[in-house]
């Protein structure tokens, strides 16, 4: 039957394409990001059947790369069209992809033609198996059960009490659409649509492969458990097969979508067991496994599971291990945002009321309490005096509580790590919780409340309403006291406060209260930079030159990148190695950002040059579409290009107080102009923290701050600090001052933020130069006083 009236004019000029070899490139080249899924679904098979070159070809690496950013959906048809494609060309081309073939069960809403597909079906599976190709041994298994041939399958290379036979004979219990979904979470071929949306809830509901899930997971503990005992030999690495670590890893995956009640404390003793040797070796049982299961927390993370990866890393000797745990922590704690449900369950662990935990030790107590910063510290008292350190008494008697409460130390801080990652990746999506979820589990939690109550918040008080509610250390309580515990808040919810939804008068208003109120919050808030979109990029329209053009040390925007949680390949000069598009996601999951950037390769070094940032839309069929900047929610462009401002101004040559001194001529311009010039955002934020902390501190006197220099008059010269770099000019005559950064931070100032290392720098600088006639650095006296 001629279904292609019912296609979309793109997916008719692909079709005339794929069907008339001789037919020329088409001009205007076809637009697939135009295609709908039952367009790819229809042309799939058609693009598999294509060889050779010329036009042909080109559609079909068009079709197969669509297919691989979005999902295809077929109709019984086209499904049939599919297999059929596959099992022709076999001699020729020796393999078929499987994993299409398994998927379409899954992408069939009409229904698959099970009579009608066995036939190539069961060619398909008796030339794999014939082949010895099994790299997709359950997508294979979902073709032959289409195809009726479960005697063809050839047993795995594992013994039998392997997990991964225990996972194949559930698997072989599963009809074919089961054993898809089992393909379709597993490791599939590169051809292959994104992940099927639902496809974890489908497979959960699979009650067979849910008890295999836990048994396997048990198994897996028990296994450790009894190598740890001695009870089974120790080899390094060896405790589970590569099959193994794959079952195990899409159990670990199931159990934590599902947030089993029962996952926790069996991750809390697996984690611990696999990453330590039972001898003194550095070697642990399966660094697979750790990873396998590290990877499937930063899927579907817990605050438990984040706990337990954080226990893992700290038990672990292997130091390369550590790293690789540092990275998907990382990346495991944003995504805590995105799982409202579960993101905020923290345990109390016996604190009380203010985040306060006291234990008698003898006629000593041990105190466990935020400081002045906001960070949990232990301390000691004796009948209500503080003491400096631990008593020689308290060491001597009771080690074993020290050591106890010096961990509890390092978990409640681990555990507030981890949530204010969780709150700040969510501002980008503009998460807001129940009323009561934020009273019950933060507000009102007693260590999360600590982290609460430094932040600014806002609670809905009817339908697109919200009051703003400043830290409740400003405060005295007196607004959050007034939260009614049942009224029409209940129904209402509560999100962070974003500077980008505010006034300007209500942005300096809380600016203030925070400095006053000697607040330092968990992540910049109230001093958080906004990017609202510019004429020049309403007239780009789908991309922002912002940034673009700067010169950056390659090597540490590449680490700040994965600091970052950004995906980028490593550029260098190697074919391919000249440029990239660094990549994060935002607002749980629905937008991409694209930072482009190109390798330099005549430096004597390693610097790239920045270009621009892009902006893509996840749709509905699992793929990308580039959208224009005046359509991005305004949090996710702010939060997006907060980030790449971070890396330029962090990474920027300009930033380098040395840099003049060893770097090529053609670029000392760049280095001059960019090092002193106009504020971008972040360097205006600061502008307004420094206007707000100097005049508090002993050298305000001395001090008086332009649109992009802190001036400070000292009693040898005058020296301007620019705000965005720290780097500094002397009057008269703009004479470059060249100081090496101290990078210890003086606790007794106060800053309202932490993660802004440059703002302690030049405060660091300013009470230096405002003393200068005390400087007793050499090389300094001899610039201020004009020596070489």
């Amino acid at each position: 039957m001629n279904v292609t009236h019912l296609l979309s004019p793109e997916a008719r000029r692909l079709h005339h394409h794929l069907t008339e070899p001789g037919a020329g490139y088409p001009h205007p080249w076809p637009d697939t990001s135009l295609l709908t899924a039952t367009d790819l679904g229809h042309l799939l098979p058609l693009a598999y059947r294509t060889t050779g070159t010329g036009a042909a070809t080109s559609m079909r690496f068009a079709v197969e790369g669509a297919v691989r950013e979005r999902q295809p959906e077929f109709t019984p048809a086209s499904c049939l069209a599919l297999y059929d494609a596959l099992v022709a060309g076999l001699e020729r081309r020796r393999w078929a992809d499987v994993c299409l073939a398994a998927g379409a069960l899954l992408r069939c809403p009409g229904g698959v033609p099970e009579a009608e597909l066995a036939g190539p079906a069961r060619v398909l599976t008796e030339f794999m198996v014939a082949h010895g190709r099994l790299e997709e041994p359950y997508a294979l298994l979902a073709v032959a059960g289409v195809a009726g041939v479960e005697g063809a399958w050839q047993p795995m290379d594992e013994p039998r009490e392997s997990l991964a036979m225990a996972e194949r004979d559930v698997v072989l219990g599963l009809d074919p659409a089961g054993r898809a979904l089992v393909a379709e979470v597993g490791p599939r071929s590169f051809g292959s649509p994104p992940e099927l949306p639902g496809v974890w809830d489908r497979l959960a509901a699979l009650t067979p492969y849910a008890d295999f899930a836990r048994s396997a997971l048990e198994a897996a503990e028990a296994r450790l458990a009894a190598i740890h005992a001695r009870e089974l030999p120790y080899r390094a690495d060896k405790a589970f097969s590569a099959a193994e670590v794959a079952a195990l890893g899409r159990a670990a995956r199931l159990a934590l979508h599902c947030d089993a009640p029962w996952l926790p404390a069996l991750l809390d003793s697996l984690l611990s067991r696999v990453a330590v040797a039972p001898t003194a070796a550095k070697t642990l049982p399966s660094q697979a496994l750790l990873f396998e299961i590290g990877r499937a927390v930063v899927r579907f993370p817990t605050p438990e599971a984040i706990t337990a990866l954080r226990a893992a890393r700290a038990a672990t000797r292997h130091a390369g291990v550590v790293k690789q745990l540092d990275r998907l922590i990382k990346k495991a704690e944003p995504g805590l945002a995105d799982r409202v449900e579960v993101a905020f369950r923290m345990p109390d662990l016996g604190f009380g009321a203010g985040g306060r935990l006291e234990v008698a030790l003898g006629e000593y107590t041990a105190v466990l309490a935020p400081g002045a910063g906001g960070e949990f510290e232990l301390g000691w008292r004796q009948g209500g005096k503080p003491l400096k350190s631990v008593p020689a008494a308290v060491r001597r008697e009771h080690p074993d509580e020290v050591k106890r409460l010096r961990e509890l130390v390092k978990q409640v801080r681990r555990q507030v790590t981890t949530l204010c990652r969780a709150l700040e990746a969510g501002l980008a999506g503009e998460m807001s919780w129940p009323y009561e979820t934020w009273r019950d589990r933060i507000a009102g939690h007693p260590i999360a409340g600590t982290v609460a109550a430094r932040l600014i918040w806002e609670a809905e008080t009817a339908p697109g309403e919200w009051r703003t509610l400043p830290p409740k250390a400003v405060t005295a309580s007196a607004e959050w006291r007034t939260l009614p515990p049942s009224s029409s808040l209940e129904a209402g919810r509560v999100r962070l406060w974003h500077p980008a939804r505010a006034s300007a008068a209500e942005v300096a208003r809380l600016r203030e209260a925070v400095t006053e109120g000697r607040v330092r919050q968990p992540f910049k808030q109230a001093f958080r930079e906004v990017y609202p979109l510019t004429p020049a990029e309403e007239e780009t329209a789908v991309y922002s030159n912002r940034f673009a053009g700067h010169i950056v040390d390659y090597r540490r925007l590449y680490a700040m990148f994965r600091a970052r949680n950004w995906e980028s390949r490593m550029l260098g000069p190697w074919d391919g190695g000249d440029t990239d598009a660094a990549t994060r996601v935002l607002a749980e999951g629905r937008w991409r950002v694209s930072f482009h950037h190109d390798y330099l390769y005549d430096e004597p070094g390693e610097y790239a040059t920045t270009d621009q940032v892009r902006f893509h839309r996840h749709d509905e069929g699992g793929g990308w579409r580039e959208s224009p900047l005046a359509e991005v929610p305004p949090l996710v462009f702010s939060e997006a290009m907060r980030d790449v401002d971070l890396f330029v101004a962090v990474t920027s040559i300009a930033a380098d107080p040395g840099w003049a001194d060893r770097g090529h001529d053609r670029h000392l311009t760049y280095w001059r102009d960019t090092s002193t010039g106009p504020l971008q955002p972040s360097g205006e934020v600061r502008r307004d923290a420094l206007a707000r902390i100097l005049p508090r501190t002993a050298i305000g006197g001395r001090c008086t701050l332009t649109d992009r220099f802190l001036v400070v008059r000292g009693d040898l010269r005058t020296y301007k600090i620019h705000v965005g770099s720290g780097n500094i000019l002397m009057d008269p005559g703009d004479v470059y001052l060249c100081i090496v950064p101290d990078r210890r931070r003086d606790e007794r100032l106060f800053l309202p933020f932490e993660e802004d290392d440059r703002l302690a720098l030049i405060l660091s600088k300013a009470f230096l130069l405002a003393r200068d006639t005390e400087i007793t650095d050499d090389s300094i006296i001899a610039q201020i006083k004009g020596g070489t």
